[in-house]
């Protein structure tokens, strides 16, 4: 199973809390649910996780795997040769758009269809077709200017070209 992290995660703590005391049911052991139960190194606050939470996301460790997941999820690498390479292929109802429910006439075939849909889920719109720029590095971001920086960002930072020369050579 395949589940994302909302952005919650990374800058809300109020979400981890239920202060509007709903019930919320027992866990099968009976104990009352109520607020998440944090990890230890959380020390039991919830913007203590959050802040780990946020530093991790921006890591460098993190930056520069990033723009492969986008590749993965929503880019390139999402369907066709590219996904095949990556071993990122999934059953053909999981892709946005592959079957129009609505135009499947037999009832019990659109009932399997939807349940397929229901209970394994849809990727999303696949949303580019190039790979997805890379972070320019802290180290490097300090020392350029806004305009630099901004065309880094818009341009790639020349991985991917640097990665090829290497791969052709």
């Amino acid at each position: 199973e395949v589940k994302e992290l909302t952005p919650e995660w990374y800058c809300n703590p109020a979400f981890l809390k239920n202060n509007n005391k709903f019930k919320l049911g027992t866990s099968q052991d009976g104990e009352v649910l109520g607020d998440v139960v944090l990890p230890p190194w959380a020390k039991g606050s919830p913007e203590k996780f959050v802040e780990v939470m946020r530093a991790a996301l921006e890591s460098d460790i993190c930056s520069s795997m990033l723009p492969d997941w986008i590749d993965l999820i929503f880019g390139r690498k999402q369907q066709g040769p590219e996904a095949i390479k990556a071993h990122n292929v999934f059953f053909y109802l999981t892709y946005y758009g592959s079957v129009d429910v609505n135009a499947i006439e037999d009832e019990s075939l659109r009932q399997a269809t939807e349940l397929q849909i229901a209970h394994f889920g849809q990727c999303p719109m696949q949303l580019f077709v190039r790979p997805h720029v890379r972070r320019v590095p802290q180290f490097n971001r300090m020392r350029m200017s806004f305009y630099q920086v901004t065309s880094a960002y818009t341009q790639g930072s020349g991985k991917e070209e640097d990665e090829e020369k290497t791969d052709a050579n």
